[in-house]
């Protein structure tokens, strides 16, 4: 081989795959052998971290995977997809409209959640107990972002979002069977109760701070938490965007034609 093509083929470096004619492999899996024999989670696995989980770790996967996949029309990444699927668009635009929307405050508490109990767990990494690492980190973390903490509380499900207790159970059993330790899941239920002590009312743990448990405790980064919920909304905007295809409609706006927004005169 040439030196120039050598340097062509050195522009897009990848260890995913491995592809020629006739020939696909992922991470060194001829894909006919994926095929049939491992789940869509693992697959995610092993495309975002080289390897193949065990079913067990792909298990708790999913469930993250598909706690995160709608939350209805109110949501800004569903309403927005429904809106664009009226606008003579394709199914594919529809989505990416969806799916664009999901940012730093609208998808991104995951990902800020699990750099919180990161944070907690270099501060246990230095002696105090969970109660005192929890407590400084969270006050830390009030001191750079605000008086929001992401992954706890809900506008919507007060006092409990029925799903972060359904995934801390999956979670601690998990963690009985060997899959996980566990340790992410004592540090979100003290961040929970340490918020609720400050505030004098429980407070919920919401999706975010559920699945940023799970993908903690699978070794995910933070930025690959938000990915996943990215991929898991996904699902959601796909099945709205279709939906509102079928419903048909011409433009629809934020709201119905007969309500008009506040004009605020700043004369």
């Amino acid at each position: 081989m040439s030196a120039d093509a050598d340097a062509v083929r050195q522009w897009w470096r990848t260890s995913i795959i491995d592809m020629e004619p006739g020939r696909i492999a992922f991470r060194g899996h001829p894909i006919q052998d994926l095929i049939g024999n491992v789940s869509f989670g693992q697959m995610i696995w092993l495309m975002t971290r080289g390897d193949l989980p065990t079913p067990d770790q792909a298990a708790l996967l999913e469930c993250a995977l598909v706690a995160g996949v709608d939350h209805g029309p109110q949501a800004p990444s569903i309403a927005a997809a429904r809106m664009a699927a009226t606008c003579g668009v394709g199914l594919n635009n529809v989505m990416a409209t969806g799916v664009n929307m999901l940012g730093d405050v609208h998808g991104g508490a995951g990902e800020q959640c699990a750099e919180l109990y990161l944070e907690i767990v270099q501060r246990l990494e230095s002696g105090p107990d969970l109660e005192t690492a929890t407590r400084d980190g969270i006050a830390a973390w009030r001191e750079r972002h605000g008086k929001i903490v992401s992954g706890f509380g809900h506008r919507f499900h007060k006092p409990v979002d029925p799903r972060g207790p359904r995934l801390m159970a999956l979670v601690r059993d998990a963690a009985k069977n060997g899959v996980v330790s566990g340790r992410f899941a004592d540090i979100g239920e003290a961040v929970q109760a340490e918020i609720g002590r400050r505030r004098g009312t429980p407070i919920a743990m919401n999706i975010d701070g559920a699945t940023a448990v799970i993908f903690c405790e699978l070794g995910f980064s933070p930025p690959l938490s938000r990915g996943l919920f990215c991929l898991s909304r996904s699902v959601g905007v796909l099945a709205h965007g279709w939906e509102q295809m079928q419903q048909g409609g011409r433009n629809k706006g934020p709201m119905p034609p007969k309500y008009l927004p506040k004009y605020e005169d700043k004369a």
